[in-house]
This record gives C-alpha cells, structure tokens and sequence, in this order.
C-alpha cells in the first residue's frame, strides 16, 4: 500500500493529488493532438477530460494490485500545472508496477518530466517496495524513450505492430529497472 504524505516536494516541483480546480489546466493539454499523438486515447473534450480528472481525484493511493496513482506536478514558484505523472501497481506478487508521463508542450524541454518521473520511481521502489517498474511506449515517441533511457531504464523489448491505436497498427518498447538497479544509481 501506498499513501504518501503530500505535497511531495522536489528542487522545483509539487507532487500532489488532483483538485476540481485542476480541470482548466488539465483540459488545456489533454485536448491538444499532439499530446494525444501518441496515447492511447484521443485528444479529449472537456466532458472526457472531466471524467479522467474524477478518477484521479478518487484515487489519491496506491491500495492494492491494479491501482492506478495520478498526480498533478505544479511548478513550486508559479503554481502552474506543468503536467502529471503516474504509477500503476500492476503485480503484488511479482513486486511490478508501471510509471508514465504526461506533460502541457508549453512546459517540454526544462527537465521537469525528468525531475517528477524520479520522484515515482522513488515511490515505487523506497516505499511501495516495487522488484521492477516498467515504462511502455509508442516507439515513435522519441521523446518518451529519450526520457526513459536518461533516467536509466533499458530498454527490454521491441514490439513490432502490436498494438491498434487510432486506426493503425503501432510498435511499442518496454523499458524497466529494478530495485537494485535504482538502488546502486
């Protein structure tokens, strides 16, 4: 189980549960087709986006297998929305859990998906007491599998148009570390 104390603070960032107030933010990004480019849904209307922001704010921990922990990251000085970050506990026996990443483009390119992304696999792995963390994504998603590789995943796999997304069939990668992995960085 996982119930961290909030707001979890970084050099620059807030780590924190999403509001009600968050939609605005929220919405900006998640209707933008380049956000969605490479998820698995599409770029969302405010009605959707309100649906994905009531889920997060149900589901402030990590309770059991199968749970999914959305967090809102918030640039400390402006109390911007910069994006959020995720951990799934996907396998309570095998010790697995999943992280990902999603950030406004307006906020790309200043570390802070790095800076937050650290912070879940700390979560992950110090305090769920996670043996692995998977990250998955589209493999043209350069700068997902960019981000992974400098946090030091390796990559494991290569699926070669494994997935129909959007109309089309896709490949995907899987990076991972483990415990000791993250433990000797």
């Amino acid at each position: 189980m996982l119930r961290p104390d909030y707001p979890i603070k970084t050099d620059r960032l807030l780590l924190r549960p999403f509001t009600e107030a968050d939609l605005d933010a929220v919405h900006a990004y998640q209707q933008l087709p380049e956000v969605a480019r490479y998820l698995m849904w599409p770029p969302r209307d405010r009605e959707q986006t309100k649906a994905s922001l009531r889920y997060r704010i149900e589901h402030p921990t990590l309770e059991k297998e199968g749970d999914v922990l959305v967090l809102a990251v918030e640039h400390q000085e402006t109390g911007a929305l910069l994006g959020d970050v995720n951990l799934a506990w996907l396998s309570q026996w095998d010790r697995t859990g999943e992280f990902g990443f999603v950030f406004d483009p307006r906020h790309h390119g200043k570390g802070y998906a790095r800076e937050s992304a650290t912070e879940v696999l700390r979560l992950g792995f110090e305090q769920l007491n996670l043996h692995r963390i998977i990250g998955r994504a589209d493999a043209r998603n350069d700068a997902s599998t960019g981000l992974m590789t400098r946090l030091g995943l390796r990559k494991e796999a290569h699926f070669v148009k494994n997935e129909f997304v959007k109309g089309e069939w896709t490949d995907e990668v899987v990076f991972a570390m483990l415990a000791e992995e993250w433990a000797a960085r």
